[in-house]
């Protein structure tokens, strides 16, 4: 188990800079503009923030012409009451099929700008991406099962691209199945993500839509329970948290598998190029896993 979770952790943070760079993507967002989307809200840890009714209409457009609440179910993590305008926002300027093309435009011009069409490596990190995704099910993963039904670009980067996501989806799919199995609720679930991730409470989770009124009630509902004082994790909180991750962890069995002896030759592949990314400022120089990790080696 221990060595499971080290390798689909180490696969996270590899693979999160080249599919999340989407969100960061100056094409996508110039995209996402001339459907009639506002500009993006500026600066965002030096990379450009995007704008939030087109980062909820453009990535819930994988699953179709859905309506804002089905996107917050899927999102989990957001307030859905900030999904749900945002999106019905997004459909009263486009459709589904406009704003996903206008996406994957946009990623894919982002990473040909960064590493170009074909970099080194690219058909391997293909093939093992593949071989990765080959036997995933859609059961359980709306945000997976959405972007499995499209096609992939047509670009060799571009393909990278999507088979990345494909796994940053299914993992995180994975990992709102985890904590709501662990009975918390989305602001829960942020409040308890912050200190594991070394962040202060009520800070990052601000990003996802949350009053302060939803903040108190969690928050009360998280000391109750045990795991969570005024400065962060109880030591039973910690364990509880950990565990949600180590759940996640193992619904990534099937493709940390797939990889077998192979895996560490797929994250140098997209180590590489997630540093060129992260130098060219298309994605945040810490992210989430990033964080994560270092915490937890500290």
């Amino acid at each position: 188990m221990e060595e499971l979770s080290k390798r689909a952790r180490r696969l996270a943070i590899a693979v999160e800079p080249v599919a999340g760079q989407v969100y960061f993507s100056p094409e996508a967002h110039a995209n996402y503009e001339r459907l009639g989307f506002g500009p993006g809200p500026g600066d965002f840890a030096g990379v450009a923030a995007p704008e939030m009714a087109s980062y909820f209409t453009s990535r819930g457009s994988v699953m179709g012409q859905v309506p804002g609440e089905l996107v917050a179910a899927a999102f989990g993590v957001f307030n859905p009451k900030t999904v749900i305008k945002g999106v019905n926002h997004g459909w009263s300027l486009t459709d589904a099929r406009a704003i996903c093309a206008a996406r994957d435009a946009g990623a894919v011009a982002q990473l040909v700008r960064i590493v170009g069409t074909e970099p080194e490596g690219v058909e391997r990190a293909n093939a093992l991406l593949a071989r990765a995704t080959e036997k995933l099910r859609p059961e359980g993963r709306p945000l997976y099962s959405g972007m499995a039904s499209l096609d992939l670009p047509d670009e060799p980067i571009g393909a990278v691209w999507r088979r990345a996501d494909l796994l940053r989806e299914y993992r995180g799919d994975s990992h709102v199945n985890a904590w709501t199995t662990a009975g918390v609720s989305a602001c829960e679930i942020c409040l308890l993500t912050e200190p594991f991730w070394g962040l202060p409470l009520r800070s990052y989770s601000r990003t996802r839509g949350w009053t302060d009124a939803d903040f108190d009630t969690a928050t009360e509902h998280l000391m109750e329970r045990g795991w969570l004082r005024k400065d962060g994790l109880t030591d039973e909180g910690w364990t509880a948290r950990e565990g949600i991750e180590r759940d996640t962890d193992v619904q990534c069995q099937l493709f940390i598998e797939a990889l077998d002896d192979d895996l560490d030759e797929l994250i140098v592949i997209l180590s590489s190029w997630g540093a060129a990314i992260r130098e060219a400022k298309g994605y945040p120089a810490s992210g989430p896993q990033d964080l994560a990790d270092a915490v937890r080696r500290s």
